[in-house]
């Protein structure tokens, strides 16, 4: 299984990994989109969806183009489900994934328009229960340094707790035993649960779960009857597209993602006529058929550049990437001012939109496998063909390799597992590892004994899972969930008395939070 969390560093919208020219507005010698240059690339969605899904097989697409206020492409490709071949309709509900986002940032936005919140209310006076690692920023935290990733927060923090099982409020309040990955407002780091907090903060403003808040700020006032911020209106939809994965040369729907823990960040589910609702409001600067839906300034707030995610490598030549409130910024190849974000589940489910406003033209293309650059790669040919004439590259190639290089596994990579080593020491007798262990993130972790030798339990359920010894103190485990790759390391440390005192969880450690420390022995 491919580990999501290698998709950190330009943090989900790889669009921006193809920005040639710097922010503007339209420039004089950018070519005009018109009607019929977007009808070309109408005309040619077909043709471009089917060759993605024929060299890749993921199962099934569903998109939306908007222009102009004008729905001008709404259809679905291929399969929601590979073992009944039901197919996908413009009503069939995928998960959304990390677009998620800037459908939240919409959803807050409407509450900064009716100033029942700002951008720079601070999280403290919105939800005084949360904490960051250090007091000084807890006092100055605010919304926007939540929504722009900006907080100090180690990257993708709480999304190992999410694996382990915890709940929301559980995940929010242990990410204050993280210490900051870099100082306040002076980085970035992609955290679904430090957005999160935002969105719940904001919420709690309003009086109201963020779950109902979406659904009567946004869903209900766009007509969009079939979207929910709750997992549990997608998982009894009729018409779902289950998430894939590949087996071998098959793609299985295997997985079932609830993402309940993170909704504002990654647990919408949706269909494409309900999107293109949602492209014409972002088009419509807040506005649709005449009904002002969320304020246009507190929305176009949310498509300005806060932060800088990415720095150029050569400032002389490079242009940073740059995120604003839940949406990635960069322009187009003429220097049109571009907005986008991917959506992306490991355990399968591939999302993206991008929007290019000076144009009035957006396009969601949402998928049922998992991310192998199939919806970036068919946004990227629309555009190309709506603003250059013809497709420029072979996208599925290269979103291929970028999605490849992205996926790799966050820890172990310096390891090779498939072969054991040539002379390991030996272990102890396993009952010198026996004991429970604890730090302030992760909670209790059980060592104990099972049918097969030592057992790791993990998370509020306290799931267990095998060890296989590998060399002296270090043993291997086969961790579960979204982030999960391959084999984690788990290295047992002794103190001065030769007794065992500690215990490293590598794949809980990308944060800095997988040391514990044994407090008793157990038997």
């Amino acid at each position: 299984m491919v580990h999501l969390a290698g998709f950190r560093m330009a943090a989900l919208g790889l669009l921006a990994a193809l920005v040639l020219s710097p922010l503007s507005s339209r420039p004089a010698n950018a070519a005009e989109v018109t009607p019929a240059s977007v009808q070309r690339a109408v005309d040619q969605l077909d043709r471009i969806v089917d060759d993605a899904l024929r060299r890749t097989g993921v199962p099934g697409v569903a998109l939306a183009v908007v222009h102009r206020d004008r729905i001008v492409a709404l259809k679905g490709y291929g399969v929601r489900d590979t073992t009944t071949g039901a197919p996908v309709g413009i009503d069939t509900v995928f998960q959304l994934a990390s677009v998620s986002k800037p459908v939240g940032s919409t959803v807050v936005a409407s509450l900064v328009g009716d100033g029942i919140v700002g951008w720079d209310s601070r999280i403290v006076d919105l939800d005084p229960t949360f904490r960051m690692h250090e007091e000084w920023v807890t006092a100055q935290l605010t919304i926007r340094d939540l929504y722009s990733h900006r907080s100090g927060l180690p990257d993708h923090a709480g999304d190992d707790l999410e694996d382990l099982g915890y709940g929301r409020e559980e995940i929010l309040r242990r990410l204050r035993f993280l210490p900051p990955a870099y100082q306040f407002r002076s980085g970035y780091n992609y955290t679904n649960f430090g957005m999160t907090e935002a969105a719940v903060a904001a919420a709690k403003a309003a009086g109201r779960s963020w779950e109902d808040l979406s659904a009567e700020r946004l869903y209900r006032p766009l007509g969009m009857t079939r979207t929910s911020s709750r997992f549990a209106d997608f998982a009894t939809a009729p018409d779902r597209a289950l998430t894939h994965v590949r087996v071998g040369d098959r793609w299985e729907p295997r997985f079932v993602r609830n993402p309940d823990a993170q909704s504002p960040a990654g647990g919408v589910s949706s269909t494409a006529r309900d999107l293109a609702q949602w492209l014409r409001l972002q088009l419509g600067n807040g506005e649709v058929d005449g009904r002002r839906i969320v304020g246009a300034e507190a929305l176009a707030e949310t498509h300005r550049p806060q932060a800088i995610a990415v720095p150029p490598a050569n400032p002389a030549t490079d242009h940073p990437q740059l995120y604003g409130l839940g949406w990635n910024v960069g322009s187009d190849a003429a220097g049109r001012v571009r907005l986008s974000h991917s959506g992306a589940f490991a355990l399968g489910a591939a999302t993206v939109v991008v929007l290019l406003p000076s144009e009035e033209l957006g396009i969601v293309v949402l998928t049922n496998g998992e991310p192998v650059g199939v919806p970036e790669a068919i946004a990227a040919s629309f555009f190309d063909v709506a603003t250059e004439g013809r497709v420029q590259r072979d996208y599925v190639s290269l979103y291929g390799r970028i999605f490849a290089e992205a996926l790799a596994p966050a820890y172990g990579r310096q390891y090779d597992y498939s072969q054991p080593p040539v002379a390991p020491a030996p272990a102890r007798p396993l009952g010198a590892y026996v004991g429970r262990y604890v730090n302030d993130y992760v909670g209790v972790v059980e060592l104990g004994l099972g049918s097969e030798g030592l057992e790791l339990r993990l998370g509020p359920l306290q799931a267990p899972f095998a060890l296989r010894h590998w060399d002296g103190d270090i043993f291997l485990y086969q961790p579960a969930g979204e982030n999960a790759a391959g084999p984690a390391r788990v290295v047992f440390s002794a103190g001065i008395d030769g007794r065992i005192e500690t215990v490293t969880i590598e794949n809980l450690n990308i944060t800095g939070g997988g040391v514990l420390r044994r407090v008793s022995a157990i038997g």
